[in-house]
């Protein structure tokens, strides 16, 4: 018996699983203070990628349910099939009470494996610097270009993104393409000039471990789960820190302050070191 546990389950957690209301609402307080380090700054942009079928846009949804208390559905996903149902690119903005945080999240086409398919590796470093119009459409057989209408020339600060998040579903990461891993790899490389900090937010955290399914409190005890999130950072070369695992909402029809805590440790970590390379970006600028 001990030792049966002992493969599922470390004795102490790696990180702090404090979990429940009491946590939830000291996050949502601090991510309300987080303030852009340019004040005239209207949204902290963030690009959110990953396979087909991650979770992309069902995560940012889950972020606003966090603060909505409530189910939303303000970016549309489907878990049908293998084409990405995201085909355009959108800003989705948190709402916070009665007001929207300084955050805006944007969600692209989907990548898929092979050349010629899904979001095209060139259009996510266009919009990472800021070359890409809200309501622009993927076309995977051909990128955007400079001669296209929603191609910006001359992208200001609130065009460029300062954070980019992969989305990757624990449960089935180990079978992603290698391909489509290697776009993930070239996409990071090709910023890195940028400094840009990428973070992995691992999602079917439920459906990756049966511990984790049973109580959603033993994702720090989980061997599996931690296991998971090594393979992720050995693959992409993201660390630790920077890779949260969560549970995004799909049957719940009330939220849960459990699933919230994980999605707004999240959630912080992104705006902290979004904010943290704007900083630096403007700094860098400055100094030309």
């Amino acid at each position: 018996m001990g030792n049966s546990k002992s493969k599922l389950e470390f004795e102490n957690p790696w990180r702090d699983n404090t979990l429940g209301r009491k946590k939830k609402d000291a996050l949502i307080k601090g991510i309300r203070e987080i303030k852009p380090c340019k004040k005239d700054l209207k949204g902290l942009r963030i690009l959110v990628a990953g396979p087909c079928g991650s979770g992309k846009s069902s995560f940012i949804n889950s972020v606003n349910n966090a603060f909505k208390g409530r189910i939303t559905s303000g970016a549309l996903s489907d878990r049908i099939g293998d084409i990405s149902f995201t085909i355009e690119y959108k800003p989705f903005e948190v709402e916070s009470g009665n007001s929207s945080l300084r955050v805006v999240f944007n969600d692209i086409m989907g990548l898929e494996a092979g050349s010629g398919k899904g979001c095209p590796v060139e259009d996510v470093i266009k919009a990472i610097h800021g070359h890409i119009r809200p309501g622009h459409v993927f076309n995977p057989g051909k990128p955007l270009s400079s001669e296209d209408a929603n191609y910006i020339e001359d992208p200001v600060i609130s065009d460029q993104a300062f954070c980019l998040v992969y989305i990757l579903p624990a449960n089935r990461i180990q079978f992603a393409e290698d391909s489509v891993l290697q776009k993930m790899r070239d996409i990071r490389m090709q910023v890195r000039s940028l400094s840009l900090p990428q973070v992995i937010v691992l999602t079917n955290v439920d459906e990756a471990c049966p511990l984790v399914k049973r109580d959603l409190q033993k994702i720090y005890t989980s061997r599996k789960i931690k296991e998971k999130m090594e393979w992720c950072s050995d693959r992409l070369g993201v660390p630790m820190c920077h890779i949260f695992p969560v549970k995004n909402y799909h049957e719940e029809i009330e939220t849960n302050d459990d699933m919230d805590v994980l999605i707004l440790q999240a959630l912080t970590q992104i705006i902290h070191v979004a904010n943290d390379n704007m900083k630096s970006r403007i700094s860098q600028k400055l100094n030309i």
